[in-house]
């Protein structure tokens, strides 16, 4: 599967990535951190396995859905994390990226799991 067919996926991985930098940054500077330890901790692991995962589908790897989905459970980690404190604009919105980013994965982890299957098919078949 190309990297263009992945691009809306791509697009959302990206923008998670920044939503979970902004949200770990802007959760250090609220009053009680302490309170906030997992969150930044579930933030700068999404952001780091989201911008991963733009590079193993942006080189068209075999992986990609695999990746994909595990970016898919890691997402919705955070964004159950950062729903907790949703009081909080930037937990609110960095939930909010991280839901549509797991929804993402988990389409095209799909699609590339179908794709990946049609194409063993037709190889069996010839």
């Amino acid at each position: 599967m190309s990297h263009e067919a992945m691009r809306s996926c791509i697009d959302s991985c990206n923008e998670c990535a920044l939503e979970c930098e902004h949200c770990a940054s802007a959760c250090l500077n609220e009053e009680d951190v302490k309170m906030l330890t997992r969150c930044i901790t579930l933030d700068l692991e999404c952001a780091e396995i989201c911008r991963t995962a733009t590079i193993v589908m942006a080189r068209g790897s075999d992986r990609a859905a695999d990746f994909c989905q595990f970016c898919a459970e890691v997402c919705e980690e955070c964004a159950q994390e950062c729903e907790r404190h949703q009081h909080m604009e930037h937990c609110r919105r960095c939930a909010e990226a991280c839901r549509r980013c797991a929804e993402e994965c988990r389409r095209m982890a799909g699609a590339a799991t179908r794709s990946k299957s049609s194409s063993a098919t037709e190889r069996a078949a010839h």
